[in-house]
């Protein structure tokens, strides 16, 4: 392994399906490309997240995408001003291990992979880059780096990173990955202090973690080899032979890969990190009345609090209501408690049943 860089390309995983922030974000427009956050929609957001690092030079980015998006995400790239960047375009979901490989295989083996979710929020840019800089050294050895949340509650909804030892300036040795844990697990690992919140986002030269991929994964790197050996290539578009990609194990790259290493560390920081994975998160991070709703769209409260609306057009009036959620979103309705967002499962479950009993 050579210890340099020559740059740092961003990978931006954009293969999310849109089932959690129903009814706005739908499998043909999910979450990554809607504005819930800002102006801008998050994916247009995740691409300029890189302006102002300045601790190695930063390379065109590759985004891994669903084949059905590509016209819109070309569109809100190209509205955002970035004409430099390449698309990978899955036929079909195969998580994210082998959807990283597969921008590994398009880019310079010396290059630091940094690896992005497009649906995620960071407003403390400065301090994410500061992260970066303390993973350059170890990447430039090899070491694969997950960038870890610094926890501020004892969350359930998230994975964990136990973290050993110091490996370099704010760098740990990673001791494990911990499951989504119960409200006592998550307690505890809060107050022992060395543990972080698992954030999917990574850093690697793209032939360490080719290398991991032969070591562990070798039948998932034969398929994505053989699947852009046979791919369509049209200008900014990468599109793999859908055969040779439906033969490729379907993992994420925590499983695959991060859980199996040995040179891996972590990078904890405290960025105003958010994955916006529900509704009450969005609630949670939004800005707010002096009662503490959050509206986007037409919206009358009276005497309402702690809600949040979200409406395309139809105005919402709430009288003397508190803790709601209220969508109104391309002619649909939907109504829950705040707290209960997660339930929005259920209800794509639900209306995908109907779906198929209808074209049945």
């Amino acid at each position: 392994m050579i210890n340099s860089l020559t740059r740092i390309v961003p990978v931006i995983l954009s293969g999310g399906s849109g089932t959690r922030l129903w009814p706005v974000s739908k499998p043909e427009r999910p979450k990554q490309l809607l504005p819930l956050t800002a102006d801008e929609t998050m994916l247009q957001l995740t691409i300029k997240r890189t302006e102002g690092c300045n601790s190695a030079p930063i390379g065109a980015p590759i985004l891994v995408a669903n084949a059905a998006h590509a016209e819109i995400i070309d569109e809100q790239l190209q509205m955002s001003g970035l004409q430099d960047y390449r698309v990978l375009l899955e036929p079909f979901g195969r998580n994210t291990a082998p959807a990283i490989a597969l921008a590994a295989l398009e880019t310079r083996a010396e290059d630091a992979m940094l690896v992005m979710p497009s649906d995620h929020m960071i407003t403390d840019l400065p301090a994410f880059h500061e992260a970066i800089a303390h993973a350059l050294p170890l990447v430039a050895e090899g070491w694969l780096i997950t960038f870890g949340i610094t926890p501020d509650a004892p969350e359930t909804g998230y994975g964990y990173i136990k973290m050993g030892q110091s490996c370099g300036e704010m760098t740990h040795e990673v001791l494990r990955f911990v499951e989504k844990p119960d409200a006592e697990r998550a307690g505890a690992m809060l107050a022992e202090g060395n543990h972080a919140w698992n954030a999917g986002i990574f850093m690697f030269r793209a032939d360490a973690y080719l290398a991991a991929l032969e070591r562990h994964q070798p039948e998932m790197l034969t398929a994505v080899k053989n699947s852009l050996a046979g791919a369509a290539r049209d200008g900014r578009h990468i599109s793999p032979d859908p055969q040779a990609f439906a033969a490729c194990p379907s993992d994420s790259i925590d499983y695959a890969i991060m859980e199996r290493e040995k040179l891996v560390a972590c990078v904890p920081v405290n960025m105003g990190w958010s994955d916006v994975g529900s509704w009450d998160s969005l609630h949670a991070i939004s800005v707010k009345d002096t009662h503490g709703n959050s509206v986007r769209g037409q919206t009358l409260p009276l005497g309402a609090r702690n809600c949040l609306v979200h409406t395309d057009g139809p105005r919402v009036t709430l009288v003397d209501v508190d803790d709601l959620i209220v969508v109104v979103s391309q002619g649909d309705v939907m109504i829950l408690r705040r707290g209960e967002s997660q339930k929005v499962r259920k209800v794509t479950e639900v209306l995908k049943g109907l779906t198929l009993n209808v074209a049945n």
